[in-house]
């Protein structure tokens, strides 16, 4: 049976639109650039704007004789079809068609209109027109005062949002829904009104039009050029990735490798004390990233930082996953942080490591402490320090919306070869925040054709690691939708059941305030489950910037609470907030568990003399892609 619902998303710019239409004569007037019109041009602007149809044709075109020739792997996960699927069974989920509901919408809608129109001296309540109108709905998208400057365009954003609240008020307001699938709902429902604000089409955006005509359509050409770009490497661009090179200005703190194996290689980096802390720390960064976000430049960098306060640093490099790893699982991740610890001790003659686990590689260190406990070897590891890392994953967010069984098949299906393309999971951690890491580079770079910028944290973001598909779909299954690593013994790993419980290990968890991918809800958990000493601290902003947050920046901040909180909510109520960076009360902490020292010499200094080395830092395995 055909589906005839209204469907609002489909019309709701109609009437705005047609108004933009009536009004544009005087509107065009105010933006100064004439409409593209063969009347109302001179000659030589009606052939440019026939060279700028002619090369976006033959752009388009081009491309497509491409894919015909050469179809690329990741076409079936780009395919528009895939996604106006998803939106078609959204909008079947949606009460839309219920007259009440209809009712309610078009009353509400015409009272909003009268209430923006009569800020213009229009409507019934006629009056004189307002300099600066004071809208009714804001949003940062629409904050360029042109959105306001014509009240067709601020009828169109305004139709927009209130479109927007209604449809999500609905998602609260439905009934019959289990709890998960009422939060999939609300995450469906949020990445479709974003995909549809009136900002990312370029005859509803009066700063798209306004560029278009000043430059006679010049930002459509290159525009394109940038959205054909990203279309052949399967993947949206946040920067210019031309404008960095690994080891030159990313990854630059000095090192070696001193050791390697098929799955990672360890990174040890050169000391700039004349003294250093006796037990040396590894860190362990996760394989769905570079290790470099730690060492993006000298000043943001957490391991030149580290190194000048006397630490020993070792850094795990992972090897980005391809067809000879199609058999790894989350017990090779935990016998090789095993590894890289048993290595770092024999290398330096040490009893004992201290250990940083940042996200998924914290999750992993978790069992690897617990493992050790269980194996008696607990003294391997000195203290433990996790960045927004979870391991109970009842609290973990929007990232649960991708672990149904629909979901969950769609992954294996795209790991035809053993691993799955890194290009899938940055396209789902863009979805996280779609405004931001989507929308705002549609606009900007295909739309407005502006220039990509020259920023290495978003180059990072961008540069990303294929996954080995076992090890992925275990750890979806068995961490984030059975939550089986918080019950004890539920799990083995290298044949060894894994009860968190025994961890005694001195342990300090940072967790992000504002973090997305590993809520400070769910961070917080882990204080429930292991048994040793727990600093916990609450930094400001998220996943990425509340952990590379170096002093000298000045930036944000973190709260810390010495009482004995039962609850993040505790904890929040009761904390202490602290200007700027948390990573000198780390530091501090480090200190406290061991402050015996030792002179900087012998393999503490990598590639010195009768030292045997692989390579210079960062090493092959982090430009392996």
């Amino acid at each position: 049976m055909t589906d005839t619902s209204p469907d609002p998303f489909t019309n709701m710019y109609e009437a705005p639109a047609k108004l933009a239409r009536a009004l544009f004569a005087p509107f065009q007037g105010s933006i100064g650039a004439g409409m593209p019109d063969g009347a109302m041009m001179k000659p030589e602007d009606a052939q440019h704007w026939a060279e700028v149809g002619a090369k976006l044709q033959g752009m388009w075109l081009e491309y497509q004789a491409e894919q015909l020739a050469n179809p690329q792997a990741l076409a079936s996960y780009f395919d528009p079809s895939r996604w106006t699927q998803m939106a078609q069974d959204w909008f079947r989920q949606m009460p839309l068609a219920n007259p009440a509901e209809q009712q309610a919408l078009v009353q509400e809608g015409m009272a909003l209109w009268q209430q923006v129109l009569s800020q213009y001296g229009m409507g019934d309540m006629a009056g004189t027109p307002v300099a600066d109108p004071e809208l009714p709905l804001k949003d940062r998208r629409f904050a360029d005062p042109r959105w306001k400057a014509h009240p067709a365009f601020a009828l169109i954003h305004q139709t927009y949002l209130f479109l927007a609240q209604r449809v999500t008020e609905m998602v609260d307001r439905m009934e019959g829904l289990s709890e998960d699938k009422r939060e999939q709902l609300r995450f469906t429902t949020k990445a479709i009104t974003e995909a549809a604000s009136p900002a990312n089409f370029p005859l509803l955006n009066p700063v798209v039009l306004e560029r278009t005509l000043e430059s006679r359509g010049d930002n459509l050409v290159k525009g394109m050029e940038h959205l054909l770009a990203d279309l052949r490497r399967g993947q949206l661009s946040h920067t210019d990735a031309s404008a960095f090179t690994l080891g030159e200005n990313i990854a630059v703190t000095p090192g070696k490798v001193v050791h390697e194996t098929p799955i990672y290689q360890l990174i040890q980096y050169a000391p700039t004390t004349d003294k250093v802390m006796a037990t040396p720390l590894v860190i362990f960064p996760p394989w769905i990233n570079r290790f470099y976000i730690l060492d993006l430049n000298a000043k943001k960098s957490f391991v030149k930082w580290a190194v000048d306060q006397g630490v020993t640093v070792f850094m795990v490099s992972w090897k980005s996953a391809d067809a000879s790893m199609k058999n790894v699982i989350w017990d090779d991740y935990v016998r090789a942080q095993i590894d890289a610890i048993d290595h770092i001790r024999e290398r330096l003659a040490v009893p004992s490591v201290h250990a940083i686990g940042y996200c998924v590689a914290g999750t992993t260190l978790a069992a690897t402490l617990a493992l050790l406990h269980r194996r008696g070897q607990q003294d391997k590891v000195k203290s433990a320090t996790f960045f927004t890392a979870q391991v109970d994953f009842e609290k973990a967010g929007e990232l649960l919306n991708f672990i149904d069984e629909g979901q969950l098949g769609l992954i294996k299906a795209m790991s035809p070869d053993g691993y799955l393309d890194g290009r899938y999971m940055a396209a789902t951690f863009n979805l996280l925040r779609g405004t931001d890491l989507i929308w705002n580079y549609v606009v900007n770079n295909y739309l407005l054709g502006e220039d990509y910028p020259a920023f290495d944290l978003l180059h990072w973001n961008g540069d990303v690691t294929n996954l080995p598909a076992k090890w992925h779909q275990q750890y979806l299954r068995d961490l984030y939708r059975d939550n089986r690593l918080v019950e004890a013994d539920a799990l083995s790993v290298d044949n060894t059941p894994v009860d968190l419980g025994l961890v005694e290990t001195p342990t300090y968890v940072q967790a992000g305030k504002e973090d997305h991918i590993a809520p400070a809800e769910s961070v917080w958990k882990i204080t429930e489950h292991f048994k040793g000493p727990i600093r916990f601290v609450l930094a400001g902003s998220g996943h990425i910037a509340g952990v590379v947050n170096p002093p000298d920046a000045g930036k944000y901040q973190y709260w810390l609470n010495d009482g004995a909180p039962r609850s993040l909510k505790e904890f929040r109520d009761g904390a202490v907030e602290h200007p700027g960076s948390w990573w000198p009360d780390w530091i501090d902490w480090l200190r406290q568990q061991d402050g015996e020292t030792v002179a900087a010499t012998g393999k503490r200094k990598p590639g010195g003399k009768g030292d045997k080395v692989i390579e210079n830092a960062p090493g092959r395995y982090v430009a392996t892609r």
